[in-house]
């Protein structure tokens, strides 16, 4: 039996019509549940007998990270109680009301006690936490220059790149290609900005995950016979204020943020998510 390598195969094989038939509220969703092994695509009474015979017993998906990373966060959320708040507070660009830190993340409050509680309204996914403890611990309150580099030009980022690209570059061109408002409605989501004359990009936005820390998006749509791409920037300074798994960490968590949005409103581009 064939395996799908990604949600949008199967979602390619689908009419996109969001019958709800298949007991999911879109077709993103079900092509999300095939993909991951928790429903198998024959679910779907639109799809031929022809088309489901060729793909059966999608291997569950687990993330292999998951359990490194809540263990991450478990000795994090002990290193926390050792942090003086007070005294980080104005080096990381967040403030301390006596009992919480509160910083900016894709332009929403992210408050944390000393025990680690999180009081926020965006949802922040394990990869996103420990890139955000991450900032706290490494963060030397270095200014952003407005210079933007890839990763792979940051001192300790060749290492990590061609991982940062499976992880960040290419799922989040991917959602590009098949949303191409995607980049706009983040950055009306999470009080982005977007900008123009940016490496002779199609569109060019800069978020903000942490204060110190921005990122900038740049795609090119496919044109000619040339395939689309996207590229991901970062400030000069990142790694003087978040250390570069940190950083890959972060790339990561926002992608799936991204991923997560797409799935829950079935299309992005509509300015209203």
């Amino acid at each position: 039996m064939l395996q799908f390598n990604n949600v949008f195969e199967v979602l390619t094989l689908l009419d996109k019509s969001n019958c709800r038939k298949c007991g999911e509220k879109t077709c993103m969703a079900f092509a999300a549940s095939v993909f991951k092994g928790q429903k198998e695509i024959n679910v779907c009474p639109l799809v031929s007998s022809e088309i489901a015979s060729k793909y059966g017993g999608q291997k569950k998906k687990t993330d292999v990270y998951e359990d490194d990373l809540q263990n991450a966060i478990s000795k994090m959320r002990a290193d926390l109680k050792e942090v003086d708040f007070e005294a980080v507070a104005e080096r990381i660009g967040a403030l301390f009301d006596g009992e919480k830190l509160t910083l900016k993340i894709m332009g929403k409050d992210f408050s944390i006690d000393r025990e680690g509680n999180v009081y926020t309204d965006i949802h922040v996914n394990s990869w996103i936490l420990v890139s955000t403890f991450n900032y706290i611990f490494h963060c030397k309150g270095v200014p952003v220059q407005q210079c933007w580099v890839p990763f792979r030009e940051l001192p300790s980022g060749r290492d990590g790149f061609p991982l940062f690209v499976r992880q960040c570059e290419d799922p989040l061109k991917r959602l590009a290609d098949k949303y191409p408002d995607l980049l706009i409605d983040m950055v009306d989501l999470f009080s982005g900005g977007q900008v123009s004359d940016q490496y002779e990009s199609d569109i060019a936005v800069i978020l903000s995950p942490l204060p110190l820390v921005p990122m900038l998006i740049c795609y090119w749509r496919a044109d000619d016979g040339i395939p689309s791409s996207l590229n991901v920037f970062f400030d000069a300074t990142a790694e003087h204020n978040i250390s570069i798994e940190g950083l890959r960490l972060l790339g990561t968590g926002i992608t799936q943020m991204f991923e997560k949005l797409a799935l829950l409103h079935g299309v992005a581009g509509t300015h209203s998510a």
